[in-house]
């Protein structure tokens, strides 16, 4: 057998450099590989070396290293090496630190196939000899044992194995909402995997606030996809056009040639799709953020306008459970893709006068108010609109204080929305007595918990 057919060099340097990382990465997949992997399969040496220690690792505390306790083992535990040797694969961990893998499920299969073949491979040159004793229980034995070497042992988290992972810092990397106030609150923004809903009534302008979200992470570098279920794609894209540019809508066909150079200074990337009402669901988006991802798209930020138009995935009795379902179903869209989602739902007729609009005039489902990371409602009456005022009300936030209500400036006319504090006009940021609104709630929570309870 030559050393090529035992060796991952017909895949190249970067397949190995990414293997590497994956299992220091991803301690399931490290408990796979170690069952099947030699280290000498890989043709760099630095690679054999830095795999090694990650073996040694976890042989000797029965516990996976994290990145920062690795490091520590690269600065003080690499004498046996020579010191270009010691070089190679420090700067290999710096780059590995500062890089993304993007074809992981190819890296995995690929290698996992590889190296369970080379087990098999050795099982059978065994069970030749072994053929010559008639010892054919022991045959079985060997080939059963070479089969089950790297299937998948992913049980969860491993209260020992995991302890190190338990403590490792992880990011929510949140996404600016544009607006220092609230970004104060929710600690710089939505964060991956966060589900944040605008409330407002109809004509109250949740779309305009979900282009403003977007508008923000754009221009501050994110990759933002739009779905939209009642607009089409040209007044979306018209009115972040206008958002971006501070040009009026009604202006825009005549500032064209401005607002295309100004886009063209925006560093991120905008994405906007139309489906019509009610004919695509969570699946829908998922297939078509797929199709992004394949083109190498990142995403950094997931708008839909809005979730109470989606389509549900299964079909259900009640409106109300089925709402529900949509917005679980956001935000495990997300988790998956390891971003911030941002939708909209509609209230109820109490909420279309109402100076201040709470979680309790949120449209069919309340259910959907357990699911969400944050929500704020946009409440804004008739004399609001003449005079481009309004108020937003933090009725939901898992990072920080809620039931604060601030007021805004909100220009339809060219997207154009601010929160306001005390230093705007002598506005003050007031925060809802906890007797009265959040007892309130309180009953509303558990009046739907205890409905719930009876339907189960």
């Amino acid at each position: 057998m030559s050393n090529e057919d035992v060796s991952f060099s017909k895949y190249g340097k970067a397949f190995q450099e990414g293997l590497a990382q994956l299992i220091i990465e991803d301690r399931p997949f490290c408990d796979q590989m170690e069952e099947v992997l030699d280290v000498s399969f890989f043709e760099l040496k630095y690679l054999q070396v830095f795999v090694g220690k990650v073996f040694s690792y976890r042989e000797r505390y029965n516990i996976h290293p994290t990145k920062k306790i690795f490091a520590s083992i690269l600065r003080t535990e690499l004498e046996d090496s020579n010191e270009a040797m010691q070089k190679l694969v420090r700067d290999y961990f710096s780059r590995m630190l500062a890089s993304r893998i993007t074809d992981e499920a190819y890296i995995k299969e690929t290698s996992l196939d590889f190296c369970k073949k080379q087990k098999l491979k050795t099982a059978i040159l065994k069970s030749v000899n072994l053929i010559k004793s008639s010892s054919y229980d022991e045959i079985k034995t060997v080939i059963d044992q070479a089969l089950k070497l790297g299937t998948d042992n992913n049980y969860g988290h491993d209260y020992i194995k995991d302890f190190e992972a338990r403590y490792e810092f992880k990011a929510r990397d949140p996404v600016s909402s544009g607006w220092k106030q609230v970004d104060k609150i929710t600690k710089n923004g939505l964060g991956k995997g966060e589900l944040g809903v605008v409330i407002a009534p109809t004509g109250a302008g949740k779309s305009m606030v979900l282009v403003h979200l977007g508008a923000a992470a754009l221009q501050s570098g994110k990759n933002v996809v739009h779905y939209t279920l009642e607009l089409s794609e040209a007044v979306v894209g018209q009115r972040y056009d206008s958002c971006i540019s501070r040009v009026h809508l009604k202006d825009l066909v005549s500032m064209k040639d401005m607002i295309k150079e100004t886009i063209s200074e925006v560093e991120g990337e905008l994405i906007i799709k139309e489906y019509p009402t009610k004919t695509a669901s969570v699946n829908t988006m998922r297939s078509h953020l797929e199709k992004l991802k394949k083109r190498n798209k990142k995403i950094d930020m997931i708008l839909v306008d809005y979730g109470d138009l989606l389509k549900p995935t299964t079909n259900y009795k009640e409106k109300r459970t089925e709402l529900e379902s949509i917005y679980e179903s956001l935000r495990a869209l997300g988790q998956e893709y390891e971003c911030p989602i941002w939708t909209a739902s509609q209230t109820n007729r109490s909420g279309l006068n109402a100076e201040v609009i709470t979680m309790e005039s949120i449209s069919e489902a309340f259910n959907k108010c357990f699911v969400a990371d944050f929500i704020f409602s946009v409440s804004r009456t008739v004399e609001d609109k003449t005079t481009n005022t309004g108020r937003i009300f933090i009725a939901k936030n898992r990072n920080g204080p809620d039931g604060l209500v601030y007021p805004i400036f909100m220009d339809t006319s060219n997207v154009k929305i601010d929160v306001l504090d005390n230093l705007h006009g002598g506005h003050e940021v007031h925060k809802i007595s906890p007797k009265s609104e959040g007892d309130r709630l309180k009953e509303k929570y558990k009046k739907y918990r205890n409905i719930n309870k009876g339907t189960t």
